[in-house]
């Protein structure tokens, strides 16, 4: 069926998903993930999801599980040790928020930002030379590109190069990539006083990261934001990036 984890996916992903040798037997990891893919990739709604996956509250349920427990993030920097260190690029991309995920009073403690376009949230992602994720957050639309810099820039591999906008031309995003050994090739603003160092030959490699963003908003659960819950919608984001890193590991063998 459309969607579902292929042979060499489901042979990668298995071994990193949590062992329960306990207890009464977990329904099939497999039929779930790929329930939980089928969601993420048509957009469909929970409660549309096929009987052939079972309950779509199993599905569900084990998203959020796992979610808490951390299994999605570590399979992302599992993944991530096969990254190309060489150069490292930063960037944010807009996603608008369905009506139906706008229903929490507290929109802003689940990174929702008003602006023109309504309510917006905002992923943050730092990719290697290939275009591959390393680091991915969340914030509200109308924040500035910046605001998370330093967290997703905190683990910069020295001797990198880190390619960046005019968003990120700061002087503490420069000072901290010297500290961590590496040099930020930032397109500089237009405003700046004095010239700085900046190749624009170099630069032109940062279109991985856009590329990026467009293969993971191939999914539509990616592409607008249905989850009232940040962390919900996040788990996708990473969902979709896990299954971008699974296709090059194939690509390349």
């Amino acid at each position: 069926m459309r969607y579902e984890l292929a042979d060499y996916e489901w042979s990668a992903i298995k071994p990193m998903l949590p062992n329960k040798p306990r207890g009464v037997p977990r329904v099939n990891d497999r039929r779930v993930l790929n329930g939980i893919f089928l969601v993420l990739q048509s957009g469909a709604p929970w409660r549309d999801l096929p009987t052939a996956f079972g309950p779509y509250t199993t599905c569900y349920n084990r998203l959020v599980r796992w979610r808490r427990a951390g299994v999605w993030s570590r399979i992302i920097e599992a993944l991530a040790t096969a990254l190309d260190a060489a150069v490292q690029m930063i960037d944010t991309s807009i996603v608008r928020v369905h009506q139906h995920g706008a229903c929490i009073t507290t929109n802003q403690r689940q990174s929702m930002g008003r602006s023109r376009g309504g309510l917006t949230s905002k992923i943050h992602a730092v990719v290697d030379g290939n275009g591959l994720p390393v680091r991915l957050a969340l914030s509200p639309g109308e924040a500035h590109d910046v605001r998370l810099a330093g967290k997703l820039l905190s683990r910069l591999k020295s001797g990198s190069m880190l390619l960046a906008d005019r968003g990120y031309d700061a002087d503490w995003i420069r000072e901290l990539a010297i500290k961590k050994g590496a040099w930020a090739n930032i397109q500089p603003k237009t405003n700046r006083s004095e010239p700085i160092c900046f190749s624009p030959y170099l630069y032109r490699a940062r279109n991985q990261i856009e590329r990026f963003f467009n293969r993971i908003k191939q999914c539509r659960r990616v592409a607008t934001r249905y989850d009232r819950l940040a962390a919900n919608y996040l788990a996708f984001v990473e969902l979709a990036s896990i299954r971008l890193w699974q296709r090059c590991y194939e690509s390349a063998s």
